[in-house]
C-alpha cells in the first residue's frame, strides 16, 4: 500500500559549487527514492532550508550562505520552488540555520557570530531585520575558535525559548523571543566542555532532553533540558566514532527517532552515519554502529515523516541518498541515490 504521508523534499545546494540552489523533489511513497521536479538559483548559495505549511500551501525560506548573508521565501506549492518578495539581509554575515518561531524568521549568522530577528508578512515574506544578537567569547582550538561562531538557532518544543547553538564559544545560549520588539532577550548560557565546538542539537520527542552536537571533537553531549526554568544541563558525552578512529572526523548534524530509542549522526570525513542507542530515560547514548554515508561529505540528515527512512546530503560526492532503517537496530542500509551537485541540506514538508 502506497504511504502518503512521506511528503515532499527540498534540497538547499551551494550555486558556488556547482548547485542549482533550491531544488524540490517528489517521494516516491513505495521505495523513498527522489525525483527532481525543479529547482531555482534565485538566491546564492541557499545552505539551509526551513518549511512551512499554511491552508494556502508551503512557504519555503532559505538563508543565503554569503558574506552580506541574506534570508529568501519560496511559494513551493508548485513542482519548482518560485521566489516570492525580495532577498532580505539578515545584518550578518553567512548564516548557516534558519528557522521560524512566533511568526519570525531566526537565522544564526555563522562569520560574524550572530543571531537575526526578521518578522514574517502576512504575505508569508520576510520584513527587514528586526534585531540582532551578537554573541561573545572564544573558544581554545585557535583557528576555528578565536570568536563567536553561531552555527545553528532553534525554538525549543515548547516554542517558549530560543536556542543558539556556537560553535566558537563552546556554548548554547538559551534565550526568550520578544515578538513585539523583534529581538531576543538573553535568559541564561549552558557552558559545554571547551575544544568540542558545538554545531547542531536535536531535542528528545519527551521534550525533556537535548543532544548538543560536537564539530570540532567527534562527541555528543546528553543534556537535561528543563522548559519552565529554560535551563540546559550537561550530564553526559559519548563519542561518535569508534575508539581508535584514524583521520579526520567532523560531525555535522544529529536526528533523534520519533520514538526516542534512536540518535543518528552524519560524520563528515569518516562520511559515515552513527547510530547511537537511547535508553527509556533519554539520559544514555551508547555507541552501536557506524555505517557509510553513501558519499564523500555528509552534510545533514533527515528522517522522513514515517520515521522509516534516513535522507542524507553528500555535499562533496553531489548526492542525496536514501537509508531504510532497522526498526529494531537503528542501523540504515542505503536503498536509493539522487545525483544532486553539492547539497547542504534535506528538508521535508
Amino acid at each position: 500500500m502506497a504511504d502518503s504521508s512521506a511528503g515532499r523534499v527540498f534540497i538547499g545546494s551551494y550555486t558556488s559549487a556547482g548547485g542549482r540552489g533550491v531544488v524540490a523533489a517528489a517521494v516516491d511513497p513505495q521505495t523513498g527514492a527522489l525525483t527532481v521536479t525543479g529547482a531555482s538559483d534565485a538566491v546564492a548559495d541557499p545552505s539551509y532550508l526551513a518549511a512551512v505549511t499554511t491552508p494556502a500551501g508551503t512557504v519555503l525560506y532559505a538563508v543565503s550562505e554569503t558574506a552580506d548573508g541574506a534570508v529568501a521565501a519560496f511559494d513551493a506549492t508548485g513542482p519548482a520552488p518560485r521566489p516570492i518578495g525580495r532577498r532580505v539581509p539578515v545584518g550578518g554575515d553567512h548564516p548557516t540555520h534558519i528557522a521560524v518561531s512566533q511568526g519570525h524568521l531566526l537565522t544564526a549568522n555563522y562569520a560574524s557570530g550572530s543571531v537575526s530577528v526578521l518578522p514574517v508578512g502576512t504575505d508569508g515574506t520576510p520584513d527587514p531585520v528586526a534585531g540582532v544578537m551578537q554573541h561573545e567569547g572564544a573558544g581554545p582550538v585557535a583557528d576555528r575558535q578565536a570568536g563567536p561562531h553561531a552555527h545553528q538557532v532553534l525554538p525549543d518544543p515548547t516554542g517558549r525559548w530560543v536556542l543558539s547553538v556556537d560553535l566558537g564559544t563552546d556554548s548554547v545560549r538559551i534565550c526568550a523571543l520578544d515578538t513585539a520588539a523583534g529581538a531576543l532577550a538573553p535568559h541564561r548560557e549552558t557552558a559545554l566542555r571547551p575544544g568540542t565546538g558545538p554545531r547542531h542539537l536535536a531535542f528528545h520527542p519527551d521534550g525533556r532532553h537535548a543532544y548538543v552536537l560536537g564539530e570540532l571533537e567527534p562527541t555528543v553531549t546528553v543534556c537535561r533540558w528543563d522548559a519552565s526554568a529554560g535551563l540546559l544541563e550537561p550530564v553526559a558525552e559519548t563519542a561518535v566514532v569508534p575508539t581508535g578512529t584514524a583521520g579526520s572526523a567532523h560531525p555535522s548534524a544529529p536526528v533523534v527517532a520519533h520514538d526516542g530509542r534512536h540518535l543518528w549522526v552524519a560524520v563528515r570525513g569518516h562520511d559515515s552515519i552513527a547510530v547511537l542507542t537511547l535508553d527509556g530515560t533519554g539520559e544514555r547514548a551508547a555507541l552501536a554502529a557506524t555505517v557509510p554515508s553513501g558519499g564523500r561529505w555528509p552534510r545533514d540528515l533527515a528522517l522522513d515523516p514515517t520515521g522509516r527512512r534516513l535522507y542524507v546530503a553528500n555535499e562533496r560526492s553531489g548526492a542525496v541518498t536514501c537509508h531504510t532503517i532497522a526498526p529494531e537496530t537503528g542501523v540504515p542500509s542505503p536503498t536509493s541515490r539522487l545525483t544532486v551537485p553539492a547539497p547542504s541540506c534535506v528538508t521535508f514538508a
